[in-house]
């Protein structure tokens, strides 16, 4: 009869191992060596928040080796950073779908040159948008798993040994979260092509309004809130696309718009630069425009 424990711990032993692989120490701050991730064959994804120093960055792979890097690009929202190392090392990390809800896994860190490091835990929320005192993280995930000291920029890993997330401390909250995979290759992606990460812009000043029953009507959607114009910035976004004072915004592209934490997420990525389809309430009826994001400044 099979020892369901001894399975499970086999597993987990080669899920350290796999991951394990593509698990680097990083050295860009005085006091502590974090962690990171091979994202692809010369470039590592850390946490911003280790990065302190920009010159004399080393990188150490699983076989020992030292490397030095430079700091291709960051984005203190997500609290991500991209290294390029000083010649190709190494296999890129393989990718995990979004875990789910009490899911197994492991937070690893090689935060010393002792070797890898480990941690087990279950998947104990899945959220997002959240404000952040570094900026605005689109989706989190939150674990029960321990950060040791010098886990910040190390993967969360599923039982395959792929790679769900990217572990950090940075966000000031007293526990570690977790940047998405998906989140976090697509920053990366931004950081390598342009060295941080263009955020939407519209220009409006707005607050926080009920949306009443006859509005709702209008919508043909129940939606309770969305974002009245209290202020258009001139020469901006809002103001070429016909956005005035008293208008009330509640949707971008056909997704409901019901606070900031919202809107911002809607104009991440790659929002910026392209037309999109605002649907505002003037005067109590629905209209949609068209408006170009901005680069926020």
């Amino acid at each position: 009869m099979a020892n369901v424990l001894v399975e499970l711990s086999n597993a987990m032993v080669a899920a350290t191992e796999k991951a394990g692989a593509s698990t680097v120490l990083v050295n860009a701050r005085r006091r502590m060596s974090a962690s990171g991730v091979v994202y692809a064959a010369d470039l590592v994804l850390t946490a911003d928040h280790v990065v302190e120093q920009e010159e004399g960055i080393t990188v150490t792979l699983s076989d020992g080796s030292m490397l030095g890097a430079k700091l291709a690009g960051r984005d203190p929202g997500s609290d991500l950073a991209l290294l390029r190392l000083e010649r190709p090392a190494g296999k890129p990390a393989e990718i995990a779908p979004e875990p789910k809800i009490g899911q197994l896994v492991l937070a690893l860190g090689r935060p010393s040159t002792e070797g890898i490091e480990a941690s087990l835990g279950v998947v104990s929320a899945v959220g997002g948008p959240v404000r952040t005192p570094r900026g605005m993280l689109d989706r989190y995930i939150r674990t029960d798993t321990t950060p040791y000291p010098g886990f910040s920029g190390g993967p969360l890993v599923d039982s395959e040994g792929r790679v769900a997330g990217l572990n950090t401390s940075g966000f000031g909250y007293g526990a570690a979260l977790t940047i998405p995979a998906g989140l976090a290759w697509s920053v990366a992606a931004q950081l390598e092509k342009n060295g941080s990460v263009q955020r939407g812009y519209l220009g409006i000043r707005s607050q926080s309004v009920e949306i009443s029953a006859a509005a709702q009507k209008a919508l043909k959607r129940e939606q309770a809130a969305g974002l009245v114009i209290i202020g258009v910035e001139n020469e901006s976004p809002a103001e070429a696309g016909g956005m005035m004072v008293g208008d009330i915004l509640v949707g971008i592209e056909a997704h409901p718009i019901q606070d900031h934490d919202e809107l911002f997420a809607r104009l991440a990525g790659d929002a910026v630069g392209k037309s999109i389809a605002v649907e505002i309430l003037r005067g109590g009826k629905q209209e949609t425009l068209k408006v170009k994001v901005g680069v926020r400044p």
